[in-house]
This record gives structure tokens, sequence and C-alpha cells, in this order.
């Protein structure tokens, strides 16, 4: 049976024991094919808008209700994109998967999210969402890496899947320049004359050791040399960070500064110096990452990265991959910038 017999076959509610409409009864009153109508009401690409719109108005007026679950059964699609996360509930990532879903939705897309926080869970994510699965037609990684082989072989069955945050040879991805990103946090801080600059690392991965890479070639082109004492890891969570700038700030070596890998983070930096007694940027000067939308009414120096953004080209990506052959990995590198506002501060001796 055809996508377009099994989307008939769900339409067959003849109100008040009328006429049974059928998707060829919505495309003679659009005067379009079949298979217009079919890729009009599952929002597939190359449909005119204004066919689209026709075809729409024809199917609500003569009140036709396709089965689309059977129809992408039977067209072997699922019109589904799982996306995996870290960690679902915060900021950063609710951002991303919210422009994602955003600019999927409009093409027909539904997106599957799954937390996945482990070797064990990402595992499972790739096994479950292969392409014999049946459950999904292409995969985001965000911030879930996936080393060379593991890609290679999902792509060699025939997946489909971009990253973000991350980039291996064979996934097309989208990034920014974590190097980059640390070189610039902790600049501003040198450029302000401190010299013992604390760091509230993110736990182990991709982004946090490319940032942290980034903080120590910022100290060796000064010629200083990195002090392990000022390092902290800890989570994204803010509580959790909180205390772990809560030791930072009450060891005997107390920094003048701390560069947060995440704005999230930095609220918890602010709210450990207040416990302390400590007035930023007085006391203690502080840069985060991302450009939170808090970050502007606590006076937070940040590395914006564009979060949205980057979601949205992840969505154009995947989209762009599905509707075509070509195999070749796309990789897009957006651009950051520091926002200078009131947590920065001179270094003051006292």
């Amino acid at each position: 049976m055809s996508a377009d017999q099994l989307a008939d076959a769900g339409s067959e509610h003849p109100p008040n024991g009328g006429h049974v409409i059928r998707i060829g009864d919505v495309a003679r009153a659009a005067g379009v094919s079949t298979a217009t109508v079919s890729r009009a009401l599952r929002g597939l690409p190359h449909v005119a808008p204004a066919t689209r719109q026709r075809v729409h108005t024809a199917a609500a007026e003569l009140d036709y209700r396709p089965n689309l679950p059977a129809a992408r059964l039977a067209a072997g699609t699922t019109n589904t994109i799982a996306v995996a996360v870290p960690d679902p509930a915060t900021w950063f990532n609710a951002t991303m998967v919210g422009a994602l879903g955003r600019e999927t939705a409009s093409a027909g897309y539904d997106l599957l999210l799954s937390g996945v926080a482990s070797v064990d869970e990402r595992r499972r994510f790739i096994e479950l969402n292969g392409v014999r699965s049946g459950r999904s037609d292409a995969v985001v990684l965000i911030d879930v890496p996936l080393d060379e082989s593991d890609a290679d072989a999902f792509l060699a069955q025939g997946g489909c899947a971009v990253s973000v945050g991350f980039r291996t040879r064979a996934l097309s991805s989208v990034t920014v320049d974590n190097v980059a990103v640390g070189c610039a946090a902790t600049e501003i801080l040198l450029h302000h004359g401190h010299r013992s600059i604390g760091l509230l690392s993110l736990d182990s991965g991709y982004v946090p050791s490319h940032r942290a890479e980034g903080y120590a070639r910022a100290h060796a082109e000064a010629g200083l040399t990195l002090n392990p004492a000022l390092t902290a890891t800890t989570s994204s969570n803010w509580a959790e960070a909180r205390r772990a700038a809560h030791v930072l700030l009450s060891s005997s070596e107390r920094p003048s500064a701390i560069f947060a890998m995440c704005d999230e983070q930095a609220f918890g930096a602010m709210l450990a110096a207040r416990d302390l007694g400590l007035r930023i940027p007085e006391n203690v000067s502080l840069v985060g990452v991302d450009d939170h939308d808090q970050s502007r009414l606590v006076g937070l120096t940040t590395v914006r990265q564009h979060v949205a953004e980057q979601g949205i080209a992840a969505a154009e990506l995947v989209l762009r991959m599905l509707g075509s052959d070509s195999a070749a990995p796309q990789h897009i590198q957006l651009q950051t910038e520091l926002i200078v506002r009131e947590s920065v501060g001179p270094l003051r001796i006292h």
C-alpha cells in the first residue's frame, strides 16, 4: 500500500454518515496531484507556498484528516529527528533545542529528545536511532560526542547525523572556536591586571578541554605559569558551582578573578562571593560564557556564543542532508563575541 493510500485509509470519517473524504477529493478541490497533497500536508519541502496554502484550505473545507503516521510508515520515513543532550534542563540545551525544534517543525519534522549523560546512554541512543530502527530519520548530538570509529560505523549503516559543540571528520557539525572563547575570557581579566585567575571548569569533554586550553594559552602568552590549585571542576548547575567557587574563594590562595566556563556557573560564583562578603568586581572579577538571558540583569561579563543560532544552523544542516544524496560532511563554525558588563574591574591591592 502506498503512503497516499495509507493516508487515505485514515481519513474515513464521514460526518453524519456522509461521503468518505479521500485524498483524491482534496487533490481535485485544490487542482493538484495526490502526491502534492501528501507532501503539502506532511510539511515536506518542494511545494510552492501558494500551492501548500491551497491544499490546506481544501483539506480544511472538506474536513480531511490523513493518517500521517501510517503514511510515514509506508514511505519508509518517520519525519522525526532524534536529539541527544547531556541534560535537557539546562538553559543552554533548552535554548538550543528550542531553536532547532522551531526550524525542523516548519519543515514537518518532530523532535524526539533524550538526555544522554553517560557512555552507556550514548551507545543506547545510537542503537535506538540507527537507520534500521524505524524510530527517526536523523540524529542531532548536542555536546554528546562520538569518537571517529563510532561515527564511521553509524554512517556506514546509512545513518544521518549532525554534531553540535564538537567536530569529527565524518559528521557534519556546528561549532564555535572554544579555544578562542577561553582565551578571550582570560585575556580581559589579564588586561585588568589580574594574575591570579581561578577557573571553574566543566566536567571533562571536548568543550571544557578546549576552553581550558584557551585559558592556559592566555596565561602562557602573558608569561604566567598556571596554578592547579586555582582550578575547580563542577557541573553547569549553579548550586554545585556555588559550592566549588566557595572553596576557591575561601582558600589561602584566593584568586582575584574567576573564569567560569558557562554563565550558570558564574551565577553560582556570584552567590559564593556574596556568602563570603566579597563584592564583584571590587574584590573578585568574574567572566562567564554563553550570554544567558539573565546575564544582562546581573551585569555579567560573558563570551556570547549565539546559542539559538547554533540550533538554527544545526537544523538547516540536518534538513539539507535529509533532502540530499550527498554524503560529504559540512562544517559550520559560528563567531563568538565578548560582552563587557560590570562584573570585571581592575585589580585592587588591599
